[in-house]
């Protein structure tokens, strides 16, 4: 009896230390809940520039920019209004982590296409990663004849090239904060001292004020100007409203120019000597595919 004692009181031990272990076993391969951060910002674009947020799988966009002349023209230009800059585009979600676009600007007659996709998601669950980082890539194609007669650039030298590293972090629902450094490369500069390759690093902020309204701002500094023309670093401040299928973004900038090749490196402006541009963006949103009705209003929550 006393030897069955102990052996039931060894198993009985050994039993609930298996138990245990087993238990630990099964919670680490059970699959965790992943808890992502989303709307970081409310559409794809912070201000000028692209924030790290992608249209989902399947959805078409259509976007159409404006900026208009500096508001300290006066009234004989109508503060800006008579003059404008266009840009139109159509931008896609080949996944969920990878959008592609195509635009056209009426400034220097670009074409431009670009491709984002999205690396690393911040995440609040038991792995979790304190920010979010997209890959962003674009080239463009400056087609405006401004040549003199016998000096036509090739169609290389016409192409600039844009690469940037978009990171970004959801600090509360009501802040995120995104830095971009950034490389622009031109196959053909002006004159010798422009470099073909100028660093930048812009920040870029949203701060939520109801839930369909929110503030930006944006700025970009360039580390290593063109020297052919007095450049200043491009800074932007607007307000994103969110209506349903489209995000309107009312932007007041010292850049004219709506991609990043151009607003970066070849702003002009002086925003606090008055050299103030009014725009706008607005972009709508298309489905293609099943779930259209399931789809578009997880759209419709993620830019809330």
């Amino acid at each position: 009896m006393k030897n069955l004692l102990i052996f039931l009181v060894i198993f009985g031990f050994n039993s609930q230390i298996f138990a245990q272990d087993l238990f630990e076993i099964l919670d680490n391969e059970t699959p965790q809940t992943k808890n992502y951060v989303s709307s970081t910002f409310k559409g794809t674009r912070i201000l000028n520039g692209h924030s790290i947020e992608n249209r989902k799988k399947g959805i078409l966009e259509f976007v159409i920019s404006h900026r208009f002349g500096r508001v300290n023209l006066g009234a004989d230009e109508l503060y800006g209004l008579d003059q404008s800059n266009i840009r139109f585009a159509f931008e896609y979600g080949l996944t969920d982590n990878i959008m592609v676009g195509i635009g056209r600007s009426s400034f220097d007659k670009t074409y431009d296409g670009f491709i984002k996709y999205k690396l690393i998601k911040q995440r609040t669950d038991k792995n979790a990663f304190p920010f979010s980082t997209s890959l962003f890539g674009s080239i463009a194609y400056r087609s405006i004849d401004d040549f003199e007669p016998g000096n036509e650039p090739s169609d290389s030298e016409r192409i600039s090239y844009t690469a940037q590293l978009l990171i970004a972090r959801k600090f509360s629902p009501g802040f995120s904060l995104q830095i971009m450094p950034s490389l622009i490369h031109r196959n053909s500069v002006k004159i010798d001292e422009d470099p073909h390759d100028i660093f930048a690093l812009g920040i870029g902020g949203r701060i939520k004020l109801t839930k369909r309204i929110s503030i930006n701002g944006e700025y970009h500094y360039t580390v290593n100007p063109l020297e052919s023309i007095e450049t200043t670093n491009s800074l932007a401040f607007g307000i994103d409203i969110e209506t349903g299928g489209h995000v309107f973004q009312i932007i007041l900038s010292n850049s004219i120019t709506m991609i990043e090749k151009s607003f970066i490196t070849e702003s002009t402006d002086d925003f606090f000597e008055g050299d103030v541009h009014l725009g706008f963006n607005i972009s709508r949103a298309f489905q293609f595919g099943k779930h259209k009705k399931e789809k578009l209003k997880k759209m419709k929550e993620s830019n809330q």
